[in-house]
């Protein structure tokens, strides 16, 4: 059975323990779906190339795809969240190495690309329960407007566009990537996008 058919509640153990969890997670003990679209899967791919060419030469830690699974929310036992991009430094990694299952402290960057079918308020959820964990650098990218909003604990909001350049001081050292390298090359104005081939 599909596990969104299911309508008991779950704890995080039994959340862990599904065959079939791969793009869910767990709200407060009920399941929700993820939705990330092609785009949105092809951006977080860029982020995470850009991320790994700082991180993995100087070993500072490691960088996670949207499954894995972070339940270090104050007060939440049973929410278990996937942001879409992790960063965690290697030094808070127990024994150096990252958890097999559930991750039960914050990552250092937590990144959110926002796909077609993400509503508003559940993406400002997101950033508010990450705020709450005391995540110390949030990045929201939008493929819409091809900007990245960057929340930081003190309240700090940036907005980049795409000519600025997106940091991670001082979590990731020296990381520096243009806005625009985030997202799939822009369809150039003079060329219309082309049509589907016609049929015989």
């Amino acid at each position: 059975m599909n596990v969104l058919a299911r309508p008991l509640r779950l704890t995080a153990e039994e959340f862990e323990a599904l065959a079939d969890g791969k793009g869910l997670e767990l709200i407060d003990g009920r399941v929700r779906a993820k939705y990330m679209g092609s785009e949105s899967a092809t951006i977080n791919a860029l982020i995470v190339h850009h991320l790994l060419l700082v991180v993995r030469p100087a070993r500072l830690g490691v960088v996670l795809d949207s499954e894995g699974m972070y339940r270090c929310f104050p007060n939440r036992p049973d929410r278990i969240r996937k942001p879409d991009v992790t960063f965690i430094q290697q030094d808070r990694l127990p024994g150096g190495r990252v958890p097999k299952g559930i991750i039960p402290f914050r990552p250092d960057i937590a990144v959110e690309v926002v796909s077609p079918k993400d509503l508003y308020d559940q993406v400002d959820e997101k950033v508010v329960d990450y705020l709450a964990a005391g995540v110390p650098l949030i990045w929201v990218v939008s493929p819409a407007t091809r900007t990245v909003l960057v929340y930081q604990p003190d309240g700090a909001v940036r907005r980049l566009t795409e000519p600025d350049a997106l940091t991670a001081d001082p979590v990731i050292p020296g990381f520096r990537v243009t806005v625009a390298d985030l997202f799939p090359y822009p369809l150039d104005p003079a060329e219309p996008e082309s049509e589907p081939a016609a049929g015989p």
